[in-house]
């Protein structure tokens, strides 16, 4: 069975979220990261980083929740995409992950760079109900994710983004957004 590590409030709810999603059966370890379980040996060789999301299935192990996200979008929930969509797919991930999350996240980057990204989000989601277009995908696990974390973490107001609050609101009534991303208040 698939071992997901992470500890609470981490990004491991982002992986969480997918799989749930994906209906994929796996066992939660909760490190506790106060008392350093993510510097112990025995998960140092899961991550040599000693960072949380990781998973570990069967001999094989991996870091870095984009880098999961697209396994798991691979081996579980979009197999046989063409080369286009799969690109697509790590272009939102790697996104999200490298471009979105910190504008997010750093104060300079909130106030000058985080409104061109949401003015972006808000203008594509305008015309379509998910981020890949009319059908939920992984990128909606990696944008939305990021989206819900700025309203909890940084009590971000998007209200001028009327189409990005629209999808945050229907993304957040999926079952399993609400047992990862938003069980994690």
């Amino acid at each position: 069975m698939l071992k997901l590590y992470g500890g609470a409030r981490s990004r491991a709810s982002i992986v969480q979220w997918y799989l749930e999603e994906l209906a994929v059966p796996y066992e939660f370890v909760l490190l506790d990261m106060q008392a350093g379980e993510h510097r112990q040996l025995a998960f140092l060789a899961i991550n040599p980083i000693g960072k949380v999301p990781a998973i570990v299935e069967g001999d094989f192990n991996l870091w870095e929740s984009g880098a999961i996200l697209l396994y798991l979008a691979e081996k579980y929930g979009e197999p046989g995409l063409s080369l286009e969509r799969r690109s697509l797919l790590s272009q939102w991930i790697i996104y999200a992950n490298a471009t979105f999350g910190p504008a997010m996240v750093s104060d300079a980057s909130r106030e000058t760079e985080l409104p061109r990204h949401m003015t972006m989000l808000n203008h594509l989601l305008e015309s379509q109900p998910f981020i890949m277009g009319e059908t939920f995908s992984v990128a909606d696990v990696a944008i939305g994710s990021l989206i819900a974390y700025g309203k909890m973490l940084f009590q971000l107001d998007f209200s001028a983004y009327p189409a990005v609050v629209n999808y945050a609101k229907r993304l957040s009534e999926r079952p399993p957004c609400q047992k990862s991303i938003l069980g994690m208040k």
